[in-house]
């Protein structure tokens, strides 16, 4: 089993110790669900989008190849064949003012784009139908960003983004660790094996 993980946080994944002005519950979820796969022998593919500078910015020579060609650039083509070959992908990242930080939804943007999803490669992705997992770290309790925010990073990623690419094995799991004591922090990420399942 091959998993791809899109971490975004200014941090980076290696921010997953309890240190102060360098901790990230993100960095934290991506350790134990690192550990999780490789405990299981599977393979875990990073992508951080921070570390390799990614610029989430569709400029106008950008759209004229998200229109036209199988790839905006060779930055994004590689996501795409990375993703190609997942089992599962895998996005952590917090929940900033209700949504995903530009990083994020810059990969979506520019990864899918229209000239790559109208070529072969789509059919290929829909035929390894890999699960897709979203991961969120939010201040905000789980509930409330749900019933009173509507849920808008699940209605992004699953309605108006996977299933609209035929890709329907939808997870999101929201971790609201901010109010939370340690022991509950480390409750919740002893929790993620058995979600990955």
């Amino acid at each position: 089993m091959k998993a791809v993980i899109i971490f975004d946080h200014p941090y980076g994944p290696q921010a997953s110790e309890n240190e102060l002005h360098n901790r990230s519950f993100s960095a934290a979820v991506y350790k134990k669900v690192k550990e999780s796969i490789e405990a299981v022998g599977g393979t875990v593919d990073l992508i951080d989008l921070r570390a390799d500078n990614f610029n989430p910015v569709l400029s106008r020579q950008d759209l004229v190849a998200w229109r036209t060609q199988p790839f905006v650039d060779e930055q994004t083509d590689d996501y795409f064949r990375r993703l190609m070959n997942a089992d599962k992908i895998i996005f952590i990242f917090p929940i900033w003012w209700e949504s995903m930080p530009a990083s994020t939804k810059g990969f979506l943007d520019k990864v899918l784009a229209k000239g790559r999803l109208s070529s072969g490669d789509l059919a290929t992705l829909k035929k390894k139908n890999p699960e897709i997992y979203v991961m969120t770290i939010s201040g905000t309790p789980t509930i409330i960003y749900r019933w009173w925010y509507g849920n808008p990073v699940v209605k992004i990623f699953k309605r108006g983004t996977f299933n609209k690419i035929g890709l329907k094995k939808f997870h999101w799991i929201n971790f609201n660790a901010e109010e939370r004591k340690l022991e509950g922090r480390i409750k919740m990420l002893g929790s993620i094996p058995g979600k990955l399942k």
